[in-house]
């Protein structure tokens, strides 16, 4: 398993990792660093027995300054791409401004080159793409996703694949892209579509498991405390995805304040 983060998103990365730590210790958990804003990251990595990736490979911040010359600041979201250069047959990418509430065992041993790819929890039909992709039949019917969360192999989709595609399609890349301060979602998108990789959602490969994932969720109710949804499939985690401030008050949110005041006790201000 992997995350991105920093220091500036310590009040979402002590959470995570509380959540992490309750539902899947027993799963490996990789930090790779936003950028070296790191002394309270550092602080709760060893807290919580994380390995931290100390070396980013050069050609992912080198094709985010290409894709982003005017972006410094937020093209360093490219780095999840280091996802794929870690040691793993399989790996699982999570976005940092989630918590976890079940164990993720049951997201491995899913993949099968040609058939199972890639895996998504959800789609994400408004932030991949503009409406020019509809002249390109590749990407006209493409399954759009949430790159929050994502399973797959290096064996399958690796860094050399992200730099030749935009090697070869860069220009058809800004035509179609979503704009709005979005990054790493559209090149992630791109670059699984023009290689045709079979993207599957998780909720069809993973028993009962729900495809809800999103901090305003209706109807979510709790068993045992892990959610489930409105049709009472069980939600594996919570992620509050282009949210500025804090929770407050739905349906995930006190559970995100005890695992808060959890990991903050435990590493200290």
């Amino acid at each position: 398993m992997a995350i991105v983060a920093n220091d500036k998103i310590a009040d979402w990365l002590l959470p995570f990792l509380e959540s992490w730590k309750r539902t899947n210790a027993h799963i490996p958990l990789y930090l790779i660093p936003y950028d070296d804003n790191l002394a309270i990251t550092r602080k709760a990595a060893k807290a919580y027995g994380v390995t931290m990736v100390e070396e980013v490979a050069k050609e992912i911040d080198r094709l985010a300054a290409d894709l982003y010359p005017l972006f410094p600041g937020h093209r360093r979201r490219l780095r999840k791409l280091q996802s794929l250069a870690l040691p793993l047959d399989e790996v699982v990418y999570v976005d940092v401004d989630v918590v976890l509430f079940r164990d993720f065992s049951p997201m491995f041993g899913l993949l099968k080159k040609g058939e199972t790819d890639f895996i998504i929890a959800s789609p994400s039909f408004e932030y991949v793409y503009n409406k020019k992709k509809d002249d390109y039949p590749d990407l006209k019917d493409a399954m759009l996703f949430n790159d929050g969360y994502f399973v797959t192999s290096n064996k399958i989709l690796n860094l050399d694949m992200f730099v030749d595609t935009m090697a070869r399609d860069a220009k058809l890349f800004h035509k179609v892209r979503k704009r709005g301060m979005l990054f790493a979602q559209p090149v992630v998108n791109f670059t699984c579509h023009r290689n045709h990789l079979k993207i599957r959602l998780m909720s069809d490969l993973v028993p009962h498991a729900s495809h809800e994932t999103f901090y305003k969720a209706a109807g979510v109710t709790f068993k045992d405390g892990a959610p489930l949804d409105q049709a009472g499939r069980e939600i594996y985690f919570c992620h509050w995805a282009g949210l500025q401030s804090l929770p407050g008050k739905l349906a995930f949110d006190d559970a995100w304040r005890d695992l808060s005041s959890a990991a903050w006790t435990k590493v200290g201000r």
